[in-house]
């Protein structure tokens, strides 16, 4: 008895004419889809299905969902599950009028995984697209924008959108707008500042700040000096918000610079109406010689950020490395200059795709 239903099987399987010369990774036809419906009527497993057409079994399980309908006995009035070709290859031509182009990058796994990297190292999709573009290894080029539009639509598997350090600002509204301003007391307006610092052409002017990090319980604060026309970038940590620590550091270095090699590469500093900064002749005159001044100071309109730009573009590029609300005192110098470091050897668009470090020269 049992021979008898393996002869059946066999002398059954041996019509079924299976398809194994059927090339991989391609989609099904409609012919093989009334094949499946067949088949599958006749109550054949998916695996015996997946032989006959020559795909994958888990294929078959797919395209039985796509097709999938209900009917309707006639004698009984039940409903039953049914595979319907008509509607699958229906579902099939919607879906793939509706995909879009296909991606730029395709299933090239290394370029995929250096714009992970690159995103994970802080580093821009503006400048990514640069390097792809100039390494001759990727033979597929893509622009900013396309890696844009690829982390938003979460493309890549370990970053998105929201990785980007720039990603999401929200603007704030004005605080402390009764803050004492001392753009009257002892200090030289922006306004006076020659044409020469704006226009950008000498390098030698500077704009400075201080970056708080965690608001209580660190005093802690971060001095950043950002040079306009290099963007060349020296950071410095400050025990305190004070304007003896600013002046400390200042002090330091030109000791080890040098008077004359420090008014050469400081010939002007731009900065903003805090108090750390409110004598300007505390900052001007060096601690080398009492005759001498070692710079000149220029201070910023209040509450006119744009007007130090430079600089408060490079803050942001430090908040990639040192978030808002961070405990300063938890980086060492060594991490700090780490900092310094990645921000002068960080390739610019406004550079031509430079280093500040390949701009900015060094004065003897």
């Amino acid at each position: 008895m049992l021979s008898d239903k393996t002869n059946k099987k066999e002398r059954f399987m041996g019509h079924l004419h299976f398809s194994s010369n059927r090339p991989k990774n391609k989609h099904l036809t409609y012919a093989e889809r009334i094949r499946i419906e067949v088949l599958f009527n006749n109550n054949k497993s998916t695996k015996t299905i997946a032989q006959v057409i020559g795909c994958g079994q888990r294929t078959i399980q797919r395209e039985l969902n796509r097709g999938m309908v209900q009917q309707l006995k006639g004698n009984t009035w039940e409903f039953y599950n049914s595979y319907s070709a008509y509607v699958a290859q229906t579902k099939y031509d919607e879906n793939k009028q509706s995909k879009g182009p296909a991606l730029k990058i395709g299933h090239d796994h290394r370029l995929c995984e250096f714009i992970e990297n690159g995103i994970k190292d802080k580093m821009s999709p503006d400048v990514l697209a640069h390097l792809i573009k100039e390494n001759d290894d990727f033979t597929t080029k893509i622009c900013s924008k396309t890696i844009y539009n690829y982390l938003e639509k979460n493309i890549f598997f370990d970053v998105s959108y929201d990785d980007l350090v720039n990603g999401h600002y929200k603007k704030r509204g004005k605080k402390g707008l009764n803050r004492p301003s001392y753009s009257k007391t002892l200090n030289r307006s922006i306004e006076e500042r020659p044409a020469e610092v704006d226009e950008r052409k000498i390098q030698g002017h500077w704009e400075m700040d201080l970056m708080i990090g965690k608001r209580s319980g660190c005093k802690e604060v971060l001095l950043t000096m950002s040079e306009r026309k290099a963007r060349k970038e020296i950071l410095v940590k400050l025990p305190d918000k004070t304007q003896e620590s600013v002046i400390h550091a200042l002090d330091v270095m030109e000791r080890r610079m040098g008077r004359v090699k420090f008014k050469k590469t400081f010939k002007s500093i731009t900065v903003d109406n805090g108090s750390e900064f409110l004598n300007s002749s505390l900052i001007e005159r060096s601690c080398l010689s009492k005759t001498k001044q070692r710079t000149t100071v220029y201070y910023a309109h209040p509450f006119s950020a744009y007007e130090r730009g430079t600089n408060e573009n490079m803050n942001r590029m430090i908040r990639r490395f040192i978030p808002k609300g961070t405990d300063l005192s938890q980086f060492t110098k060594k991490e700090i200059k780490r900092i310094e470091n990645w921000l002068n050897n960080y390739p610019r668009k406004l550079l031509e795709y430079r280093t500040p470090d390949e701009v900015y020269i060094d004065v003897a």
